[in-house]
């Protein structure tokens, strides 16, 4: 499960062959595996077979059940680098830290890895320490540009990003076993940058939430694309039908039965108005009726305009309320429209 290091552990061994070694027991004032390792951790170890002038170096699994070490990955051994055959007597194994695999300061106080000397300033290995309140609680070797930019595939945030000053520029929140996500990509001359829902889900959109009575607000001399008003499509009418606001700014219905609209859901948000298009169209039986509840209505002159009951015949109705739907204005734009 782990890679672990320890310091005065080891072993005895009989085991012949090129199998896992079974453990024999801790030789005088040192550990046995068993009490640094747990099971499935990894090791790197050595084993002299000073009866026959054996030896191996390697990276080791070790098995709590059997209490063995197998013989993973062999770094060097006297069977020209290849898991030795062991005959029979004692041998030592023990944790080691092959000069293949360390990292140190040599005499001039040079960082040395895996027997290569690091050129490197440290300015150039670019570290950067994640700290709190002055602690270090995370240290990570990160790759940055000239200009200070991070290069990442993929990086992870904690809960913001922030601006050269310190303050939050962006926050963000993790949601558990999240699929989707927002892609932001940027365009080359001529064209628009991006903002994007995509993630694992068919369709995806996106939720802009101001907070409290704050406003959304989109500067543009046109929106085009799909910025225009949603349509919602009621089908038959039957005898009752409700026009929930929340839902499009166009509805299109036909009348099948004599009936009544119950209009819901228009802005409640203060000094903030709404309105909607209602289309419709007679189905073959002409003289149907139409009402409309939910709020109080006002119509041209005080009275319910003369809507269409030709069959098959469309209107067009519009509905506005600038107090959160307590209020609509009605009027009939357009009527006795035939397909």
């Amino acid at each position: 499960m782990a890679l672990v290091l320890k310091d005065r552990v080891k072993e005895t061994t009989s085991t012949t062959g090129t199998g896992a070694i079974s453990l024999g027991g801790a030789v005088a004032n040192f550990q046995a595996f068993s009490a640094v390792l747990s099971d499935a951790d990894t090791t790197y170890y050595a084993i002299i077979d000073v009866t026959n002038s054996d030896y191996e170096i390697g990276l080791g699994t070790y098995s709590s059940g059997g209490n063995t070490l197998a013989r993973t990955t062999i770094l060097e051994s006297s069977n020209g680098g290849s898991a030795v055959n062991f005959g029979a007597g004692s041998k030592n194994v023990f944790i080691a830290y092959p000069a293949e695999k360390s990292v140190y300061l040599d005499g001039s106080n040079q960082l040395v890895i895996n027997s290569t000397a690091v050129t490197a300033t440290a300015a150039e290995l670019n570290l950067l320490d994640g700290s709190s309140a002055g602690t270090v609680v995370n240290s990570k070797a990160v790759i940055y540009g000239a200009s200070g930019e991070v290069n990442a595939t993929d990086l992870k945030v904690g809960t913001a990003i922030q601006d050269t000053n310190g303050a939050e520029l962006i926050k963000v929140s993790a949601t558990g076993s999240a699929v989707n996500e927002v892609t932001v990509a940027n365009a080359a001359t001529g064209n628009n940058p991006t903002l994007s829902a995509t993630g694992d889900d068919t369709n995806v959109g996106i939720d802009v939430t101001p907070k409290g009575t704050g406003e959304f607000n989109v500067t543009a001399s046109f929106m085009s694309g799909v910025f225009s008003d949603r349509v919602n499509a009621i089908g038959n009418t039957g005898a009752a039908t409700t026009i929930n606001c929340d839902d499009a700014n166009v509805f299109t219905a036909t009348l099948n039965d004599n009936c009544t609209f119950t209009i819901a859901s228009a802005n409640g948000v203060s000094n903030r108005a709404s309105s909607f298009t209602l289309v419709l169209t007679n189905d073959g039986t002409a003289g149907r009726t139409v009402a409309f509840s939910g709020a109080t209505f006002k119509y041209p002159g005080g009275s319910v305009p003369t809507r269409t009951t030709t069959a098959n015949a469309t209107d067009i109705w519009f509905f506005f309320t600038p107090d959160g739907g307590t209020t609509f204005f009605v009027v009939l734009p357009a009527k006795n429209l035939y397909n």
